[in-house]
């Protein structure tokens, strides 16, 4: 895929809805055909306060920031967002030195943990995990890594979270824009939790002075009240969330392109995926990709792919089918995320990633974000 240009792209053309399901499991999957073209990320109608999608029932997983600790006072950002929290508030708060200074706390667990945090009533009602629908492997000597992930500059659709939720931190989970009729939406993993005052920064720019397509606000979030990240409820592990018009009343997918939510067309699928680690796991604190084959995750109705290099901080990563190389999108078919949040637990569990299988459920979740 060649690099995308920094400069903002023209507006997409396309049908809004997702393409019909070839999952023969799934008879509530729509069938409405759709072009392919660009697109945002939604949110679930569920959620009640902003994106409060990370649970504190989330064990032990790879792919996502761990749980959010105390910053120092020098990390700790000194301005209060405004009340308002349009993307012109967010672009003016998210600076970036605020950035930088969003850095994880020291309660922070090493390389690649699940988030454990989300609200506090998530917190106080958090039950134990149930153990992984397959054991744990032991770890393969780095020469029999079959396939590690590269770093690149990145795709205007994919970008990175921020948020102010007590603490500042850094960007703790990839999310990508959707095509939707709006033009306003974006996909991630239904664990992550940008908290209050977040912003979506697409193909992020570790220390630029100004992200090349801009910062954007988040308004609502859309996910299911059940979602979870053990058993049956780690199907559910994805949500939406619409993002606020840019101060010159352009749309985020307008800006940047966008992916179209597809139905998973089976188990096995090649996929590029294309993610943020955090910077604690990988100091580049630059994008990374890679194309890999998914099969099935054993006793599970998800799918797994194995590529190392995808450490805390890329749960909500797009998996893609049919790139253009030239803008950068596809179809997204899946998601880091599911079961413990979206990988094995113990050493080396940046080389295995699961995602949800995405049938009627999550077709019908974009379908209640789009109508908000």
């Amino acid at each position: 895929m060649a690099r995308p240009s920094t400069e903002p792209s023209a507006a997409p053309t396309g049908n809004t809805a997702p393409t019909g399901s070839t999952e023969a499991t799934d008879s509530t999957e729509p069938t409405d055909a759709a072009r392919r073209g660009r697109r945002r990320w939604s949110h679930a109608a569920t959620a009640a306060l902003g994106m409060v999608v990370c649970l504190a029932t989330a064990p032990a997983g790879h792919a996502a920031e761990s749980s959010r600790g105390a910053a120092t006072g020098a990390a700790r950002p000194s301005l209060a967002p405004a009340a308002s929290w349009t993307s012109r508030d967010a672009a003016a708060y998210w600076t970036s030195e605020r950035m930088a200074a969003a850095a994880p706390g020291r309660d922070d667990a090493p390389g690649g943990s699940a988030s454990a945090s989300g609200t506090a009533a998530a917190t106080s009602a958090a039950a134990p995990a149930k153990p992984a629908a397959e054991p744990a492997k032991p770890a393969a000597p780095a020469a029999q890594v079959p396939n590690t992930a590269q770093h690149f500059d990145g795709v205007p659709s994919v970008g990175v979270l921020f948020s102010v939720d007590g603490d500042a931190r850094t960007h703790h989970c990839t999310a990508s824009v959707v095509h939707s009729p709006h033009r306003n939406l974006i996909l991630t993993a239904g664990h992550c939790n940008p908290g209050a005052h977040a912003a979506f920064v697409p193909q992020y720019r570790s220390g630029a002075t100004t992200q090349p397509y801009g910062v954007w606000a988040i308004e609502e979030s859309f996910a299911y009240d059940d979602r979870g990240t053990a058993g049956d409820k780690a199907d559910l592990d994805f949500a939406f969330a619409t993002v606020a018009p840019a101060e010159d009343g352009r749309s985020l997918e307008e800006v940047t392109g966008g992916n179209l939510l597809t139905p998973t067309p089976g188990y096995t699928n090649d996929v590029t995926v294309i993610g943020y680690p955090n910077v604690r796991n990988d100091p580049a604190d630059r994008a990374v990709r890679c194309d890999a084959r998914t099969a099935r995750l054993t006793g599970t109705r998800q799918l797994r792919m194995e590529c190392g290099g995808f450490y805390g901080g890329t749960s909500g990563s797009p998996w893609l089918t049919d790139v253009d190389d030239e803008t950068g999108t596809g179809r997204v078919i899946g998601l880091i995320g599911g079961l413990n949040g979206g990988g094995p637990k113990g050493p080396h569990n940046d080389r295995t990633s699961y995602s949800p299988y995405f049938g009627g459920k999550i077709l019908s979740l974009y379908s209640r974000a789009v109508r908000s």
